[in-house]
């Protein structure tokens, strides 16, 4: 049990983070993974985020989670110009000093176990003039590129290693590196058996391209009419999976209707653990959702849609569960040569059983259990 950590005290946990066209949905998503995990066992969870386009306000509050919201700040930027500064700090749209106020204000009042903050833009500074409200500090990472001061560090990339983060946490913290602690939605761990034993008989036809829940760039577009003119696939059926928030919907669903590849869309899917263990073959981002793939052991063809992206495709390419198709503008030569190669006699399948190899899908619940042990110190 999360709850009653003293006594029968409630659990409270705050997490701050964001999501918007250019952050995405991928750092929401995964903290409401553990936020839904947390109030399972009892917990009540905040969630601290600022308002931008995509914000996916919605999302948390339909999930029984209460959200308190931030002032939309100024423009995003894609990227800092400072040394001085994290490299992403311009996703903020304000100061970390005003962001750390605004936080501070928003939780006035609430008795926290722990602060989670996920959001690349923040760092050391922040974390020390927020720490007055809350028992224990949590950072989730994926770069290593920047100080904190937290108790508990999280990085769940494959590849990473704890030694990665020396010099950039203190002494103290406690830190869960590597995709055993990927932050998977149940559904993945309960289809995993059924989706990895399937694989070993099936013959292969289905393809799932999923690029992320906002793809602001429209790479799935491109992916679908480089597929459409590989002679290899012309008898596979192809599911397209796009969030509620991408802003090319209706393109995607005009030119998925006009292909000669039997193609559908699905909008914000609720199944896709299902869609997943249904596919034979996925050609998706290089980012949380690899950890998905791999849990149901579905190969993958990674797009690199983030310079942060590219350590964890390379990493899913040495251990064998993927191929890297490199940045978008690379998608004609690199898909073509990479759909010949994955659908040799053979090959997905061993791919397949390396995927399932790196994520069990159960990162969640060690997660969860080590903040309930964390609140108990």
């Amino acid at each position: 049990m999360v709850g009653g950590l003293h006594g029968d005290a409630l659990m409270e946990v705050a997490f701050r983070v964001d999501a918007s066209t250019l952050i995405g949905s991928g750092h929401v998503m995964r903290c409401l993974t553990l936020a839904d995990a947390l109030a399972e066992a009892g917990a009540r969870c905040f969630f601290v985020m600022r308002q931008k386009p995509g914000s996916l306000e919605g999302a948390v509050r339909s999930r029984g989670h209460q959200v308190l919201m931030l002032s939309s700040g100024g423009a995003e930027q894609s990227a800092s110009h400072s040394e001085s500064e994290p490299s992403h700090t311009g996703w903020l749209g304000v100061s970390w000093e005003a962001d750390a106020s605004d936080t501070l204000q928003a939780l006035k009042g609430i008795e926290l176990n722990w602060l989670v903050v996920d959001h690349y833009a923040l760092d050391h500074r922040w974390e020390s003039q927020v720490r007055d409200c809350c028992r224990r500090l949590m950072a989730i990472d994926d770069l290593a590129d920047r100080k904190h001061q937290c108790d508990l560090l999280l990085d769940q990339n494959l590849g990473r290693e704890p030694h990665d983060y020396d010099g950039l946490v203190p002494i103290h913290a406690e830190r869960l590196i590597g995709s055993d602690y990927a932050l998977l939605r149940p559904e993945f761990s309960r289809a995993r058996a059924l989706s990895v034993e399937k694989r070993k008989t099936r013959e292969p036809g289905n393809i799932l391209v999923s690029m992320g829940g906002v793809d602001a760039a429209n790479v799935t577009g491109d992916v679908l009419r480089v597929l459409d003119t590989i002679g290899v696939v012309a008898s596979c059926r192809v599911t397209v999976v796009v969030g509620a928030a991408c802003p090319h919907i209706d393109e995607v669903t005009d030119q998925a209707e006009s292909m000669r590849l039997d193609t559908r869309v699905v909008v914000n899917a609720n199944n896709m653990a299902e869609l997943m263990s249904q596919a034979d073959l996925a050609i998706g981002a290089a980012g949380g959702s690899a950890w998905e793939r791999c849990c149901l052991g579905l190969p993958s063809l990674l797009v690199v849609m983030a310079d942060n992206q590219r350590p964890g495709a390379e990493a899913l390419k040495r251990a064998g569960a993927s191929l890297s198709l490199g940045w978008p503008g690379a998608l004609e030569e690199t898909l073509p040569r990479a759909m010949r190669e994955v659908l040799a006699a053979g090959r997905l399948l061993e791919m397949s059983q390396n995927a399932a190899a790196i994520c069990d899908g159960l990162g969640v619940q060690r997660v969860a259990d080590a903040l309930r042990e964390g609140s108990d110190e």
